[in-house]
């Protein structure tokens, strides 16, 4: 699946390829510590919000996902 902007298409793939192999290889296995994928995740999430912003997507009042934000309450 491509990305929300053309531009972020393969940075997407690159964060796609590492989470797989980092939840296949270490999180199933049990190995739940770090952030093996979060300078790509960076990259991925500025290059989405930058085409959200040149394409004038409305996103007020809406919260996004991402390393930096605290987890919902259960």
């Amino acid at each position: 699946m491509n990305s929300v902007g053309e531009a972020c298409t393969e940075l997407k793939r690159e964060y796609d390829q590492c989470f797989n192999r980092w939840f296949a290889e270490s999180f199933l296995k049990g190995e739940r510590g770090g952030e093996p994928c979060g300078d790509s995740f960076k990259r991925y999430q500025q290059c989405v919000q930058r085409a959200i912003r040149e394409k004038d997507i409305p996103v007020d009042g809406l919260d996004f996902m991402g390393p930096n934000k605290d987890k919902p309450e259960s």
